[in-house]
């Protein structure tokens, strides 16, 4: 019952659940299904349904008639339907049928004919910390201001006050 030959066994089954987990089905959010809170999943999200929180998985898939009110965080990101909040992942697709309102931290961002899209694209690997982009010019009266109210501010607020 516990001898080294078990050992083995469930080291081997444990590769086989690893294995099986990088290939698994994935969470499915069906169309009459609401959810009001954060997801966080290691494998695949699909939603289908209605979503009032942020996501965070590896791959997200948001269906044609999908409503996400909250942030996307992946590492591929396919959008059909309506989202309301900032995306970041490697790579992000916007479908034909895509309505997102939020910006965008992305790898690679591909936007089909007919997607809207309302907010800021940046690449995830765009040198700013070198001093390549100019930091906006703030008095220095308005420094201590922004600084303790950035951090809770969404990014389009952000954004908006600079410009």
């Amino acid at each position: 019952m516990f001898s080294k030959g078990s050992k083995k066994a469930s080291a081997g089954s444990t590769s086989d659940s690893a294995r099986s987990a990088k290939t698994s089905v994935p969470s499915i959010i069906s169309s009459d299904l609401r959810i009001n809170g954060d997801l966080v999943c290691s494998g695949d999200v699909q939603v289908d349904g209605w979503v009032e929180g942020d996501i965070q998985s590896r791959n997200i898939v948001i269906g044609e008639a999908a409503t996400v009110h909250g942030a996307l965080q992946a590492e591929t990101v396919r959008i059909c339907g309506l989202v309301k909040g900032a995306i970041k992942a490697d790579s992000v697709v916007l479908e034909k049928t895509a309505k997102v309102t939020g910006d965008i931290l992305h790898k690679t961002l591909t936007i089909e004919e007919g997607a809207q899209l309302e907010g800021m694209c940046k690449r995830l690997d765009a040198p700013t910390a070198q001093g390549v982009l100019p930091a906006p010019a703030v008095a220095a009266n308005e420094t201590k201001a922004l600084a303790s109210s950035d951090a809770i501010k969404p990014l389009a607020e952000r954004i908006a006050a600079i410009g």
